[in-house]
């Protein structure tokens, strides 16, 4: 149980850490990819939480809540995933000398 209270932790805190970086930068590139971070660190925090309340309370109604927080959790970080993969390759052939 602690494990995921301290993951729920971690991926707001980085989250927010992502979100306050897009409005840092400049590069229209780099924002997006901060944003799939961020994406990534959102879906996160909803699989953990999901997981966290259903193993705190164990009822059919927290079950079905918790399913609709791991399968949005899933998808937020399976596409922030693809995002930053593909923001991270075309960094790489835009600027090929870093």
């Amino acid at each position: 149980m602690f494990i995921f209270a301290a993951l729920i932790i971690i991926s707001i805190v980085l989250y927010i850490y992502y979100k306050v970086a897009i409005l840092k930068t400049k590069d229209g590139l780099t924002q997006r990819y901060f944003n799939a971070k961020a994406r990534i660190f959102l879906g996160l925090f909803l699989f953990s939480f999901g997981v966290n309340q259903y193993i705190a309370y164990q009822t059919k109604l927290i079950l079905f809540i918790s399913v609709v927080f791991l399968f949005l959790g899933g998808l937020q970080m399976f596409d922030g995933f693809k995002e930053a993969k593909h923001y991270r390759n075309e960094y790489k052939r835009l600027h090929p000398n870093e």
